[in-house]
């Protein structure tokens, strides 16, 4: 009866197929290759009970990948597992602030914003009244960098520098301020067999370690009002305008005047390329994934993938955009899956609300899966509600729709790419199981405004519906994990802004002598007595000292929890203050 069915289902699609073939397509699609049409093993393979593989990381690598140059995903997981090259355009604007009228002598940091290279225009030591020194370099050639994702600019021991020291050094420091000028000179000296300009990386906003200010950048000095002789006493309105200038880049396209080639992704996610960590991530909470237990061979593997990219031929690639490919599925699901899941946390009072809430759920639902709602695809037995095998052709229409036409394009793919392939279809698989298992619940349920199974509903069974598909939602948003959903709620007013924790403001300022091992990651379940001291930082560096003056005059006006930086949850903070503290 069931072979039959589908057998039938097949008849039905195929001519309608065979009519939508492209018109002037380069390629001539076999109809077997389309996602709707089975095969003989399709009914097990695309059960809707056959959750993804707990070691699969398909997920997590389309979420660093859509997170990639924003501020808030990459402010709220610091710990960073991707590492990509690209490109500063000609033209570009860098700053760089200072006390002197001079080029930096060698490798150095640039920013962005103004506001954020602003922070270091001042002279630190002999508090001269002869203002500092802005610099402002314009890109004269495409500048080759090197993107290190997360906050991978924060000194803390916790992993956040651990993608670019096992490049450096292949091993992970401390994380402590005193090893910057090593790490940027280690880095530039590795990076110059690659021909690379610079390092990208994050802390309040986007920075840059150019590691040579004589090649392909101009400068223009400017002698500024020092930011203390602006507010000697308060300056940390100035001090906030860091963090203002990186909440510009908080959501997509995050910081545009970085272009990322994706075909060169190098991913610690990537379970082929980096076994090692699989075992090591088992039963961690996301924030508490880090790389720097890799194994010596995994790192070599890494590494002479990264060097192989570097010297890969540019356009060497299938020419596909990953990055509007990724984005395009963010923006179908994930307001409709915020707004499932908001009415099926609504709360009730009676009967006919849960009946009321249920037919809303159902109608999104329905949305989500429109384009993949086949005709001919409708009960086999409404009185079963276990036999879903007339789901799976919309199922697999779904999960399938974006990535089937790129099975020509494999053997153009580079590495990176194929990747990129299996996170898009693993994502977009678990995503369309969910919601067609849902669906189909709420068609048996007898909900369904097309697909009525029931001449009158039994509000017991919807009320149990109504906790299995919140079941279903929950466990599918927690698995996605997409910072998109994480926002101030309800929203800030117009004189405030949603911050995440951001180091350093609130974070604890660490030296760890040399040699001494790094603490264990604090947990939110630990009494503050249990975590590490922190020590106050003894290097007279300015940028230490710059870095140690904004976290104090910040917490003036953020008032950080003293735990809050551990699992950063966002919340709303005054930007306006009427004496310009």
């Amino acid at each position: 009866m069931l072979r039959a069915t589908l057998f039938s289902l097949i008849a039905t699609v195929l001519p309608t197929l065979a009519a939508q073939v492209p018109l002037g397509s380069g390629h001539h699609w076999q109809a077997e290759h389309y996602p709707a049409i089975l095969r003989d093993d399709d009914i097990a393979e695309w059960s809707l009970d056959k959750l993804p593989n707990p070691d699969a990381t398909d997920h997590l690598v389309f979420e660093t990948v859509h997170s990639l140059l924003q501020h808030w995903p990459n402010t709220r997981m610091r710990n960073g597992h991707n590492i990509v090259p690209g490109s500063i355009p000609k033209g570009t604007l860098l700053y760089h602030g200072t006390s002197r009228k001079e080029l930096p002598p060698g490798p150095d940091w640039v920013a962005t914003d103004p506001e954020h290279s602003y922070l270091f225009c001042q002279d630190w030591f002999n508090h001269s009244q002869e203002g500092c020194w802005h610099l402002t370099f314009a890109a004269t050639r495409p500048l080759k960098v090197i993107y290190f994702d997360g906050n991978s600019a924060a000194k803390l021991p916790y992993g956040t520098l651990d993608t670019q020291d096992l490049i450096a050094w292949s091993k992970i420091s401390d994380g402590s301020q005193s090893g910057e000028r090593k790490r940027i000179q280690d880095l530039c000296k590795w990076g110059r067999n690659f021909g690379v300009d610079g390092f990208v990386r994050m802390e309040m906003d986007f920075e840059i370690m150019l590691c040579d200010f004589t090649s392909g950048v101009r400068v223009a000095f400017a002698n500024l009002v020092s930011r203390r002789a602006i507010s000697p006493m308060k300056p940390a309105f100035v001090s906030f305008e860091v963090l203002n200038a990186g909440s510009w880049h908080n959501r997509f396209p995050g910081e545009t005047r970085v272009q990322l080639d994706l075909a060169g992704l190098v991913s610690f996610y990537d379970t082929q390329l980096a076994p090692s960590l699989t075992a090591i991530r088992a039963g961690q909470e996301r924030w508490d994934h880090r790389v720097g237990n890799i194994s010596k061979e995994d790192l070599s593997a890494i590494k002479s993938r990264l060097e192989a990219v570097l010297i890969r031929p540019r356009g060497l690639s299938s020419g596909i955009d990953w990055t509007t490919l990724v984005q395009v599925i963010v923006d179908r699901y994930s307001e409709r899956l915020e707004l499932t899941r908001y009415l099926l946390n609504s709360s009730t009072t009676g009967p006919d609300e849960i009946v009321d809430l249920a037919n809303k759920t159902q109608a999104q639902l329905r949305i989500m899966l429109t384009p993949y709602l086949l005709f001919s695809a409708t009960p086999i037995d409404e009185s079963d509600k276990t036999e879903l095998d007339w789901t799976v052709p919309i199922y697999k229409l779904c999960a399938t729709t974006h990535t089937y036409s790129m099975e020509s394009e494999l053997d153009s793919m580079t590495d990176a790419e194929k990747l990129l392939l299996k996170a898009v279809r693993g994502t977009s698989r678990e995503i369309c199981r969910v919601v067609t298992k849902m669906w189909a619940a709420g068609v048996y349920a007898g909900i369904d405004p097309l697909l009525n199974t029931k001449e009158s509903l039994d509000v017991s069974e919807i009320t149990h519906l109504f906790i299995t598909w919140a079941e279903d939602l929950n466990s599918l948003v927690a698995w996605l994990d997409w910072s998109v959903w994480v926002k101030c709620n309800p929203g800030c007013g117009p004189e405030e802004m949603c911050y995440l924790p951001t180091w350093p403001v609130g974070f604890p300022r660490m030296e760890w002598s040399p040699g001494r091992k790094p603490p264990s990651p604090p947990h939110p379940d630990r009494s503050h007595s249990e975590r590490p001291h922190p020590k106050r930082l003894t290097s007279f560096d300015f940028r230490t000292m710059a870095m140690e003056s904004l976290a104090e005059e910040l917490s003036n006006i953020i008032k950080p929890e003293s735990d809050e930086w551990i699992r950063p949850q966002p919340k709303c903070v005054r930007r306006v203050y009427a004496d310009g503290s």
